[in-house]
């Protein structure tokens, strides 16, 4: 037996405790895994809170990634000993997810951990900063250079953003911060951020164009903070999507689209081809300043885990959260 926190709804509702499973309960799976290391998300705040109905099938161990060690595998891939990182695929959401200090997933949705990174540094990077990989690499890869002009990322201070600035700022990119905590300004340009942007420049509601600010932009936000951004892209800019922070909603026109030539590149880092994760990892483990990661990190208690999660929806998070399942793995 060992712990696992488990998410089950009934008709009265759902209920969130840290509880004791065996291995026979685990999901099918062709490689067990001993999880070092997970961390907590916006999703996986969302599924913890019932905020918003993410999870998909009941009861469920929340955790949408974890760092760990093989102990058993059917994998060809795969053998005992193994250091691996999982993100995405559904884990938390449809399949038992990292909140517990044994899983067992598919091979194929493993990565193996590079050399250079550690099992605790893999979660510090975790969802959120391969995400911000991703969303990097979606941006050079539509041609946008350190010579094309300052970059802005929104939800700066958060997880994705927090990465976002920091490999931005070691490739050579000028970053335009924007943050909703003007306190945090020290903080972001520790991560590397040129500028600070007042998160209320991009929250009302704005005007089909503006003035022409930015080559391109990472947005974790949505709604009209994206609308905006993307308003004030330069002729031919780039911006990278992948979140909703701040609504599902994008009240925008296809101005910038017609008349600036604006590319919207949306950025999935859940079903993600094996090929660009492993492209993703690689690119973290040599341009990612692990000082800079340290800084951006706070570890929680494993069981302090449910009463920590209300706080992202409140806006009190900052950087990344690593949570210690079985540290000792290493």
């Amino acid at each position: 037996m060992f712990d696992a926190i488990m998410i089950e709804k009934s008709e009265d509702g759902q209920t969130v405790k840290m509880t004791e499973v065996g291995a026979d309960q685990l999901p099918e799976g062709d490689v067990l895994v001993d999880v070092a290391y997970s961390t907590l998300n916006y999703k996986d705040a969302l599924a913890i809170t019932g905020a918003s109905p993410v999870v998909r099938s009941f009861p469920m161990v929340p955790g949408i990634d974890y760092s760990g060690i093989v102990v058993e595998s059917a994998h060809s891939d795969y053998k005992p000993g193994d250091r691996v990182v999982l993100n995405g695929w559904g884990v938390g959401e449809k399949h038992w997810g990292g909140l517990a200090k044994q899983a067992r997933v598919k091979g194929d949705w493993l990565v193996p951990l590079p050399d250079g990174i550690s099992l605790r540094q893999a979660m510090a990077i975790g969802t959120a900063g391969y995400t911000a990989m991703l969303c990097v690499d979606a941006l050079q890869k539509h041609g946008i250079t350190p010579e094309s002009g300052e970059v802005v990322v929104s939800g700066a201070a958060g997880g994705v953003g927090s990465v976002a600035t920091a490999l931005l700022a070691a490739r050579g990119f000028e970053v335009a911060a924007v943050t909703g905590r003007m306190s945090e300004t020290d903080y972001l340009k520790g991560l590397g951020a040129a500028s600070i942007v007042d998160r209320a420049e991009l929250s009302g509601k704005g005007r089909p164009l503006a003035k022409e600010r930015w080559a391109a932009g990472v947005d974790v936000a949505g709604s009209t903070v994206l609308a905006n951004m993307l308003a004030s892209i330069k002729y031919r800019g780039v911006v990278a999507a992948c979140g909703l922070a701040a609504g599902m909603d994008l009240p925008a026109t296809v101005a910038p689209f017609i008349l600036r030539g604006v590319t919207l590149v949306g950025v999935d880092s859940v079903n993600c081809p094996k090929a660009e994760r492993l492209e993703a990892w690689e690119g973290l483990a040599r341009d990612l300043d692990l000082a800079k990661l340290d800084a951006m990190t706070t570890e929680i208690a494993f069981s302090d885990v449910v009463e920590t999660a209300p706080k992202f929806l409140e806006g009190q998070i900052r950087g990344r959260i690593v949570v210690p399942v079985s540290p000792e793995l290493g």
